[in-house]
């Protein structure tokens, strides 16, 4: 009985032990972080980008809707970023459910290209696997925005009955921020 009750008392003290080291490293204070790289202004591996402010890219978004408004089209307008993200989405008045994806993935795909959708729905004759790349939407009614002949965004339009108008509307908001 003796061993038993020996063995038992000894087990309970390791197993204190172990768990005041385990508690004694979980409540030790973190590592310091490393030291933050710093990057100079001439350093080779950094690049400058231009990009819209989001009050450009409400301005071309507001103008394109408006062009589209005056025609009495219902249609929803996306402008995104060089990166293919999304600054600015307005859906109109009674635009269709589908439109406001539809107008995302055609700025997407016109600032991928730098060139208009409608020009690169031609394309697809050629190569029709570029209607499988993800988030694009070879339709009439994107248009590329560029700064110094670079693409800076794109401008989607979708709902009009015609992609060649929704392409009108899109250019209607470039040409806003020429203004």
């Amino acid at each position: 009985m003796k061993k038993i009750v020996f063995g038992a008392a000894a087990a309970a003290v390791v197993a204190a032990g172990t768990f005041g080291a385990v508690s004694a490293n979980a409540s030790a204070p973190a590592a310091a972080p490393a030291a933050a790289v710093r990057a100079d202004a001439g350093n080779a591996n950094l690049m400058q980008s231009t990009h819209l402010t989001i009050d450009a890219a409400t301005k071309a978004a507001q103008a394109t809707l408006d062009a589209a408004e005056k025609e009495n089209q219902r249609v929803s307008v996306a402008v995104v970023d060089r990166n293919g993200n999304t600054l600015v989405t307005l859906r109109g008045d009674g635009a269709g459910p589908q439109s406001y994806e539809s107008a995302e993935k055609k700025a997407f795909t016109a600032v991928s290209w730098n060139a208009p959708t409608s020009v690169l729905a031609g394309r697809l004759a050629q190569a029709p696997n570029l209607k499988d790349i993800p988030g694009t939407l070879f339709l009439a009614g994107g248009a590329p925005v560029t700064a110094k002949g670079a693409p800076i965004a794109g401008i989607g339009v979708a709902g009009a009955p015609s992609g060649d108008l929704d392409e009108k509307f899109a250019q209607a908001g470039v040409a806003a921020l020429g203004k």
